[in-house]
Order: C-alpha cells, then sequence, then structure tokens
C-alpha cells in the first residue's frame, strides 16, 4: 500500500495532487490549442477528406490507448510513477515541433503519433501516482480536481489559437509552434516539484492477470466498451459544427464552451460521486452523451451548437475524472497503473473503431450518421448501469435480509 504524501490541505488536496493539476493545465493549453483547428487544418489547408481525419484520429487515440496498458504494468512493476509521466509529456511537446514542419497529411499523422505516444507512456503512471497522493475517501474531489485544471487549460489554449489565428492570419504552423510553449513550462514543473511517493517494498514482483480482475471491475470495462464503439473522436463535433455553417474562429469558440463547462463541473461532480456512488452519476453522464449526440444529428441549424458543445462538457465532467476514481475503488494501488492501463487501451482499441466508423458512416450515409449511432450505444451503456445499480442495490437487501 503506497503511503499518502503529508502535504495535505484542510480540502484534502495534496501537493502532488495540486501539481499533477497545474502540470496537466499547462499542457492542455498547448495541445488544446491546436486540437480544434487540426481537423481544419487538415479538410481545408491539406485538403484531405473526412474520413482520412477519422484514420489519422483513430490511429492517434488507439496507440496512445495500447501504450497505457504497457506503461501502467511497468509502472507497477518498478514501483516508480514519476519517469513514466515525465518521459509521457517530453513526446507530446516534441510533437507540437512536428506539427509546425507538417507540409502532408503523413507528416501530421506522425505528429499525433507522437503526442498519442507520450499520453500513453504517461497517463496510467499519472493517474496511479494521483491514487498514491490522496486518500481513498477523497478520491472523486482528487481525480475532479485534477481534470478541473487539465480542463482549464482546454478552455485558454483555443482562445489562444483565436487570438493567434487574429494576429497570425492562419498561420496554422506558427500557432502549433507557439504551443510548444506552454508544454515546456508543465515539464519543468514536473521534473522540480512532484515527488514520488513513498511505497512499502514488496518481497514478490507485482503481476497482474485477468483473474485478479474483480466482477465488479469486469462488468464497468463491458459496459464502457459499449459506449466507446459509439464515442468517436471529438474532431467529428468540430466538423459537425463546420458542416453546419460556423467559421473557424466560431467553431473553436464553440469548443472552448465545451472545455469551459467541461471544467467548471469536473470537481462538483467528483465531490457528488464521493457521496452518492460513481455508477449513477456515469449513467447520467451516459445519457447526457446520448441525447447530445442524437441531437447534433438531428438539428440542421448552427445555432444549437452553442447549447450542444456546454453540454457535451458536463457530460465530460459526469465520466471521465469519476471512471478512474471508480477505478481506484475497485484494485490495490501497487496495482492501480496497469488496471488503469487496460481500461483504457480496451477503450482506445473501440475509440479508434468508433472513429474508423464515423468517418464511413459520414462519407457513405451523411454526417447525422455517426451522431445518431453514437447516441444508441450510449443510451445502451446507460441502462446497463442502471441495471447493474440496480441488481446490486437487491443483492445488498436479501444480505440484510
Amino acid at each position: 500500500m503506497a503511503a499518502i504524501d503529508d502535504h495535505t490541505s484542510k480540502y484534502g488536496i495534496t501537493r502532488n495532487v495540486f501539481v499533477m493539476g497545474l502540470i496537466s493545465f499547462f499542457n492542455d493549453i498547448g495541445s488544446e490549442m491546436i486540437y480544434p483547428i487540426i481537423p481544419i487544418f487538415l479538410t481545408s489547408f491539406l485538403g484531405v477528406s473526412v474520413a482520412i481525419v477519422g484514420v489519422i484520429e483513430g490511429i492517434a487515440e488507439s496507440t496512445s490507448s495500447i501504450l497505457r496498458v504497457i506503461s501502467g504494468w511497468l509502472s507497477d512493476r518498478t514501483q516508480k510513477r514519476k519517469p513514466f509521466v515525465l518521459a509521457g509529456y517530453a513526446f507530446s511537446a516534441l510533437s507540437k515541433l512536428f506539427l509546425a514542419a507538417a507540409a502532408s497529411w503523413p507528416m501530421v499523422l506522425a505528429a499525433r503519433f507522437i503526442d498519442r505516444f507520450g499520453k500513453g507512456t504517461r497517463t496510467s503512471a499519472r493517474d496511479a501516482l494521483i491514487t498514491e497522493s490522496s486518500l481513498e475517501i477523497n478520491r472523486g474531489k482528487a481525480f475532479g480536481f485534477h481534470r478541473a485544471l487539465d480542463t482549464g487549460g482546454a478552455v485558454a489554449g483555443p482562445l489562444l489559437a483565436l487570438l493567434f489565428l487574429k494576429l497570425f492570419t492562419s498561420n496554422y504552423r506558427l500557432i502549433f509552434l507557439i504551443a510548444f510553449i506552454p508544454s515546456f513550462i508543465g515539464l519543468l514543473l514536473l521534473i522540480f516539484f512532484v515527488q514520488e511517493s513513498k511505497k512499502i517494498s514488496y518481497q514478490t514482483a507485482v503481476t497482474f492477470k485477468m483473474s485478479d480482475l474483480n466482477t465488479s471491475f469486469r462488468i464497468f470495462l463491458f459496459i464502457n466498451l459499449i459506449f466507446a464503439v459509439g464515442n468517436s473522436s471529438d474532431a467529428f463535433l468540430i466538423l459537425r459544427a463546420q458542416n453546419l455553417g460556423l467559421s473557424v474562429g466560431l467553431t473553436v469558440f464553440a469548443y472552448v464552451l465545451f472545455n469551459f463547462t467541461y471544467a467548471v463541473f469536473s470537481l462538483p461532480a467528483g465531490i457528488i460521486s464521493d457521496r452518492i456512488g460513481p455508477r449513477i452519476v456515469m449513467a447520467g453522464g451516459f445519457l447526457l452523451f446520448a441525447a447530445v449526440y442524437i441531437l447534433f444529428g438531428v438539428v440542421g441549424k448552427a445555432i444549437y451548437m452553442w447549447v450542444l458543445f456546454p453540454v457535451y462538457g458536463i457530460y465530460m465532467a459526469l465520466t471521465e475524472g469519476i471512471g478512474k476514481a471508480y477505478i481506484s475503488q475497485l484494485v490495490p494501488s501497487e496495482k492501480s497503473g496497469t488496471a488503469f492501463g487496460l481500461y483504457q487501451t480496451y477503450i482506445g482499441i473501440c475509440t479508434f473503431l468508433a472513429s474508423f466508423i464515423a468517418g464511413l458512416l459520414w462519407v457513405q450515409i451523411n454526417p447525422r450518421a455517426p451522431f445518431i449511432f453514437g447516441g444508441i450505444t450510449a443510451v445502451l451503456s446507460a441502462l446497463f448501469f442502471l441495471v447493474w445499480n440496480g441488481a446490486s442495490k437487491f443483492r445488498t437487501l436479501r444480505w440484510v435480509r
């Protein structure tokens, strides 16, 4: 069992959790400064099809997710988290320089691959570090706090992109280059201010087998896999906004609103999850996703984007950090890196399929089809969550009697 560091504030947020939030804030400024303009850069500047955008995003995200189980297992095996987190953020910072030099879509693919390689290297170890640096009763708050700062950077990044698009007359490559600066600041914070949590040494090597997973974890994983098959890259939301007539600047601003509500609601969602349990919160998030995605598919006017993007941010707040907090309760902390990685790897494989399917549905049927499909899978997932919660309560009542 890992020891919690002794820098706990009266609010239950430790120093490591606070600094990791700042690191994610700066890194996301850089990443989200460029993310909403990459699909526009690809389709409008480099002239590639939407299907190619889906392939690029699918490969990038699946790379990230496949690596998470490997890096998570290695961080458990070595009982070291910081080296993996440091390497991951370094790769993501480097990717901005590659993107600035991109002159064709394969170069954009390479840059996205490097960025997601970094994310895959760091994410499981970072989540394990947050787990080890927080008390179990505050896990929802800790992950919610981290998501709030992470997404705060995702608000600032696109706003800076809007400013630079105006100042530099849509000079995409210069914006990609500037995005390196906040990512580098995050690296410096990580090097100097994050400390590895002290751990009890193990006489035997940490191993992880599928049989180690309890039934609750398996059910949780199964439900999220169903959901992920319909949850394509957010690049399709951006392209849909443009498809309905929003300009590049307004599309990026709509994306800012999404991240703003995501940031604002992340911490309250984490606190609520600590009080009422994560399953109900996540089921509500999935139903909200279904409503938003179906509306993305059926509406025919751009004005609806100003409601749908912010509500989509609330869905993210109800699911992203909450899911990680719940996983941290299902597995011992010394194996949490592998568990986070396994979950994210399976989700990533489905995300690749989701983005590939969405690209095909967009091209072969119409731009509405990917969102209708995603809404259906989300409804199914929410129903499974609610049935699971009801069945759990029924079993509890039987034992009480």
